[in-house]
């Protein structure tokens, strides 16, 4: 089901980059108390979640996006929203996002569900038979969704929601590239850069550090990068494979999309049509909101930040 998005954003903040960027630069950053756990990962890796004290009956967990952590502005912000509701609430850091590089030469990726299944089964042993909901924002929604169409309908959580998927990666990566979206390339291949150059202290990298400037595209920096460290032929392999749009019609899991047409990390005709989506997966789409902005409200000096209401509204049908 495709449906207009109730999302109108905030008449001071036109556009798709006001939208993407005021949150990104002025949202002051908060959070709740938060315990970390480490789980051990079968190839001798690790991931870290953090967890709120609050313990609600639904256990809701966050997967960021590229380069995340609990400096994105939506992170802290949807883990104060869902403890003041009463859930219990973590958010799975991607290997090497949580502040201290993984073991591992391999890091993690698009397409790598195996991180997430691997802490979906760890929170079911934990807390068996209380619902769970998971939210997975850009990089991590288009992880999210490949994970929910892989299992269909062995899917061990109650409900999704996908906020900015790139579903897409091949014409994610040529909108990067192209116009005012090569802003956002810029900052964040040069944080991948800057993580590459961290894990070359430990391990050799796959492309030499005196010559990492040269990939100054998502294109370069995933075939050079990314495929040859997670075993993808190279970058269209990759970028074929780990696409969230070919899983959508698999997913059983009732499952929200919130997605804006004027996303400046994707081109309006990449978006899934009524035909790719699975009867489960329900489609909201906003003509404006940016990416991961949807900031509405009169008032400049008191934003209001709709996506962590509508999280809370869906959520509620399912605790």
């Amino acid at each position: 089901m495709i449906r207009d998005s109730t999302f109108r954003p905030a008449w001071w903040l036109p556009g798709p980059h006001l939208q993407t960027l005021y949150p990104s630069l002025f949202r002051r950053r908060q959070a709740p108390a938060l315990t970390r756990e480490r789980l051990e990962l079968a190839d001798g890796d690790f991931v870290d979640i953090d967890w709120t004290a609050s313990n609600g009956d639904m256990t809701v967990l966050i997967l960021h996006g590229l380069e995340g952590s609990l400096e994105s502005h939506y992170t802290g912000g949807l883990l104060c929203a869902l403890e003041r509701s009463g859930y219990t609430a973590g958010l799975m850091y991607f290997r090497g996002c949580s502040g201290e590089p993984n073991r591992l030469p391999r890091s993690y990726h698009s397409g790598d569900t195996g991180d997430l299944d691997a802490v979906i089964r760890h929170i079911r042993k934990r807390r068996p038979g209380k619902p769970l909901a998971a939210i997975g924002v850009s990089l991590g929604g288009n992880v999210l969704l490949k994970w929910l169409g892989e299992q269909g309908g062995d899917a061990a959580i109650t409900t999704a929601i996908a906020i900015s998927v790139p579903f897409d990666l091949h014409e994610a990566a040529v909108k990067l590239g192209n116009g005012a979206s090569r802003i956002y390339q810029h900052h964040l291949l040069k944080r991948l850069r800057c993580s590459v150059s961290i894990k070359a202290t430990r391990h050799e990298p796959p492309f030499p550090l005196d010559r990492l400037d040269e990939l100054d595209s998502f294109h370069k920096f995933d075939n050079e990068v990314t495929a040859p460290l997670h075993g993808f032929l190279d970058v269209d392999d990759y970028y074929a494979r780990s696409s969230s749009k070919q899983f959508l019609k698999r997913i059983e899991i009732p499952t929200l999309l919130l997605q804006a047409l004027d996303d400046p990390f994707l081109p309006p005709q990449a978006l899934p049509e009524h035909a790719e989506l699975g009867p489960a997966v329900t489609l909201e789409l906003a003509r404006h909101g940016g990416h991961v902005g949807f900031v509405t409200g009169g008032n400049p000096f008191k934003p209001r930040y709709w996506l962590e209401e509508r999280v809370l509204q869906h959520l509620e049908h399912y605790r």
